[in-house]
């Protein structure tokens, strides 16, 4: 996401001419989206981001458990 917003900043600095990235090539000034575009693929590809996800919903999963067991005068696990 960062190399994304970099990108973004980057291009954005290159067309309104602004500092020394109006002198760069365009080349320098669109490499973070190829980062970007690699990362995805490595991410997508390794199963980083669907790892991620999981553990993000095991997560909100937990705390609601604990969330509903607290409402009912119950304490919660304690992690093991």
């Amino acid at each position: 996401m960062y190399a994304l917003l970099l990108g973004v900043l980057l291009m954005l600095l290159k067309y309104l001419e602004i500092g020394p990235v109006a002198n760069w090539s365009w080349w320098w000034v669109l490499s973070p989206f190829a980062v970007a575009a690699a990362w995805w693929a490595w991410a997508d590809a390794t199963g980083y981001t669907k790892r991620k996800a999981m553990e993000k919903m095991e997560e909100r999963k937990k705390n609601r458990i604990d969330r509903h067991k607290e409402a009912l005068g119950m304490r919660p696990r304690r992690p093991r």
